[in-house]
């Protein structure tokens, strides 16, 4: 998707792919197969390259300070990068800064949990591997001391956090270039199933526009703080007394901006391009009144493609975008955006779109 928002733009791009079967590599003509995490494989690969970006956190920090080094340009750089590494890291950083987050500390060992529990309101209390979550792995909720044992056997550092009482889940997606200018999308409802992203409502229903105001200034101040290039994704807690809290970061498109492809004049994955090589930013501003997003998760249904006769005959605005991802139950595929002026007339759009591709919904 980054690849196609720098097509108009003349961009040529190299990419370094695990597998010839990862998505951007069906599309992208110059690819290199290699072990992003094998500092010589990312030597070679940087050769002749003016910029290097991602589409994930994983590249191992030193060897982004390496490639800086050698004079390549990365962005976001490694010392940005690492704030969406490692939780520890972040919420330090975080801290030091004055962003609101929940109450946190990295923990030892289960006796550990516990004690850092009593500091609190006791249990539940969740866990999560400083490295290395994604989707919500690396994430446990517990609620005694004997649940406690699971996350220690990585091998990594704890992070331990209260359960935040919330409203709901929101995210501010802003993008910086590297001479400071930035932008601002505006905030979005994310919702969750199992611990994975499932629907996206942008802009979030009934946010107070003080809060909203509030959301944005963070995520820009985040992105100034950190000198960050490129995309950032502030995930935040709208709780139940009317704070937001800071639950992760991610320093790349994002799913909770996947909306922008089709509700916003300029998309994060444009934006991210113009950021990454230094060009003029974008209008964030919506299209539409609302926008939605809703994931494709994958099904009992292998070929989705059949579905899509139903799909666009029935909503000829609906935005279909498939990953070319083998299908596997509860694998992200694929996903769809709506828009217009009836939010509930968008939402049921987008979830009836969603669930007919991955077969739970037959007519």
């Amino acid at each position: 998707m980054t690849h196609e928002a720098g097509i108009p733009l003349g961009i040529r791009f190299k990419l370094l792919s695990d597998t010839p079967q990862d998505s951007a590599a069906q599309v992208v003509s110059d690819v290199v197969i290699g072990d992003y995490r094998d500092l010589d494989t990312l030597r070679d690969f940087a050769r002749g390259c003016d910029v290097i970006t991602f589409d994930h956190e994983h590249v191992p920090t030193e060897h982004l300070r390496a490639l800086e080094a050698d004079g390549i340009p990365v962005r976001p750089g490694p010392d940005a990068l690492v704030h969406a590494q490692d939780k520890g890291v972040m919420r330090a950083k975080l801290d030091a800064i004055g962003v609101p987050c929940p109450r946190h500390r990295i923990v030892s060992d289960p006796a550990d949990v516990a004690a850092f529990a009593a500091e609190g309101d006791g249990f539940p209390v969740v866990l999560k591997t400083v490295r290395g979550g994604y989707d919500g792995k690396g994430v446990w909720v517990v609620d005694d001391v004997t649940q406690a044992e699971a996350p220690f056997r990585a091998g990594v550092p704890v992070l331990a956090e209260e359960k935040v009482d919330y409203v709901r889940e929101l995210a501010a997606n802003v993008v910086r270039s590297p001479h400071g200018q930035a932008v601002a999308y505006p905030v979005v409802e994310s919702q969750q199933v199992n611990g994975v992203c499932d629907t996206v409502i942008a802009p979030a229903p009934g946010l107070d526009e003080a809060l909203a105001l509030q959301a944005e200034q963070l995520a820009l101040n985040i992105a100034k703080e950190l000198e960050l290039v490129g995309h950032l994704a502030v995930e935040l807690f709208q709780t139940r007394d009317g704070r937001i809290l800071v639950n992760e970061l991610a320093m790349r498109p994002h799913n909770s901006g996947h909306w922008t492809q089709d509700g916003a004049i300029t998309s994060q994955f444009a934006n991210h391009v113009r950021a990454v090589l230094d060009l003029p930013l974008g209008d964030p501003r919506p299209r539409a009144r609302w926008t939605v997003m809703v994931n494709v998760l994958g099904g009992d249904y292998p070929d989705m493609y059949s579905a899509y006769l139903h799909c666009m005959a029935r909503d000829p605005q609906l935005k279909i975008h498939m990953y070319g991802k083998d299908v596997k139950p509860g694998r992200k595929v694929g996903h769809v955006n709506t828009y217009g002026d009836d939010l509930d007339d968008v939402l049921e759009r987008a979830r009836h779109a969603a669930g007919y591709l991955r077969g739970t919904i037959t007519e």
